[in-house]
């Protein structure tokens, strides 16, 4: 089968083109706007990559074309198509599905998805929970929104009858406005956390906590569903009902309790020590994130003995605190972090994070709000309390409808705003001294201001 991807550079899309690729399947795709870490991976697999979303690519009459939710039927100032190649599908009644309808039908049927769903830490707790799968031996394909330097590919086949999948609430396709997370038809599912989000297609979080039930729904009596128990949300979406076992963990009275610090810390189940953790990895998200990975690998035969062996191994995900570089200094060098955080919540705790790693040094948060939620401010007065832990912070403007720097006044002095990447990096590079942590935060490729942040410290 030939399929056309539209708009295939998104995390997504991508792990889907790579599911098809592996399967046999002829793969073409196009996106208007392709930064790394997608596009070199679409490119080591081959793939080719169409710029733009012209409607002469009708000429390569796939079997099947693949929309993507960054696909509408939305027009330009002049009242051309913005997607020219949706309108002439449509036209020609060519067929086409959605990316979480094709991925259903033609690689998840059959097998025993574990689907991991919540506001934040989706990808990380994905990338966990296939890498415990692996390491018992269990072979599992996945597919993650993002690439987990264990495996070094964001989506895999795999071999067994196991499937772990990123479950995002965000919707499907223009035609169809269902979350995504209700096409994959779990048998384990985890309930992270859940805030409002995605301003742009929910009006509060009651709307996306009836999406969750739906995807509560879904799972069989003979499933499980892991839940935050410290979220009064998660405890709505199961009050509207639920038909599998439950498993809580993360508040001091749940199945799954963790006890230490986030870098060390025993499991116990039921009361009972099972397991230890030790792992190079920081943050109590990130021990949460633990703990639902591990109660949901022993809903499929891990015990958490094992699956704690294998978090000690577990490297993250590209982009999730990942150090892109530092620079020597007399007094300590500069070093240079690119992570994912975008909702305040995650900025919050990716700060609080690295600051449990590096003590009293500095920190200075370098942040875009680019997600369509930042981007309409829904969120701007929670940006002071989310950067709280920082002891500077620098926000990229450039395309808000808002007024950051009204936004981050409650700040005083400790906040500065750009208009542009270059007026971000000279005032970083004003403020910058020998031992500082430069944190890096933006769901987009920045412009590339690691690379510029780094290239100017050299200098």
């Amino acid at each position: 089968m030939h399929i056309h991807i539209l708009g295939i550079c998104g995390t997504f899309m991508g792990g889907l083109a790579a599911l098809a690729r592996e399967a046999g399947h002829r793969v073409t795709g196009c996106d208007a706007g392709v930064y790394p870490p997608m596009s070199d991976q679409l490119r080591a697999l081959d793939i080719e990559l169409i710029e733009g979303f012209d409607a002469d690519q009708m000429a390569l009459k796939p079997d099947m074309y693949v929309v993507g939710n960054v696909v509408s039927r939305a027009r330009l100032a002049d009242g051309n198509p913005k997607f020219p190649l949706m309108e002439a599908i449509l036209e020609a009644g060519a067929p086409y599905t959605s990316g979480p309808q094709w991925l259903s039908e033609h690689v998840l049927q059959g097998r025993h998805v574990l689907a991991v769903a919540g506001t934040h830490g989706k990808t990380t707790t994905t990338s966990m929970l296939a890498w415990v799968l692996e390491q018992a031996g269990l072979q599992p394909g996945f597919l993650v929104g993002g690439v987990p330097l264990n495996f070094g590919v964001s989506a895999r086949l795999g071999a067994g009858k196991y499937f772990v999948i990123e479950a995002d609430e965000y919707d499907t396709a223009f035609f169809d406005k269902r979350s995504k997370f209700v096409h994959y038809r779990p048998r384990t599912a985890i309930l992270n956390n859940l805030e409002f989000d995605h301003a742009d297609i929910f009006d509060d979080l009651a709307a996306i906590e009836r999406q969750f039930h739906h995807l509560v729904r879904t799972v069989p009596g003979s499933g499980r569903v892991v839940v935050n128990g410290l979220e009064e949300s998660l405890t709505r979406v199961l009050a509207q009902g639920c038909w599998s076992e439950v498993r809580t963990f993360g508040a001091a009275v749940s199945d799954f309790v963790a006890e230490g610090e986030p870098s060390q810390f025993q499991v116990l189940q039921a009361g009972q020590p099972v397991a230890e953790v030790q792992w190079a990895i920081g943050g109590v998200h990130n021990q949460l994130n633990a703990l639902a990975s591990i109660a949901a690998a022993e809903h499929v035969g891990v015990s958490p003995a094992v699956a704690a062996q294998a978090l000690a191994t577990f490297e993250n995900v590209k982009r999730r605190m990942e150090v892109r570089g530092t620079v020597q200094r007399e007094g300590g060098g500069i070093t240079v972090y690119d992570d994912f955080a975008h909702h305040p919540t995650a900025i919050r705790t990716t700060i609080n994070g690295l600051r449990r790693q590096v003590g009293p040094a500095r920190i200075l948060a370098i942040f875009e709000p680019r997600s369509n939620t930042m981007k309409l401010g829904t969120m701007k007065a929670q940006l002071p309390w989310s950067l709280e832990e920082a002891d500077l912070a620098f926000c990229h403007s450039g395309g808000l409808g808002w007024d950051a720097v009204a936004a981050l006044e409650p700040m005083g002095s400790k906040a500065q705003v750009g208009t542009n990447i270059d007026e971000v990096i000279a005032q970083v590079l004003a403020q910058v001294q020998p031992g500082d942590h430069l944190l890096c935060m933006s769901n987009g490729g920045f412009g590339g201001i690691h690379t510029k942040l780094l290239a100017a410290l050299n200098k």
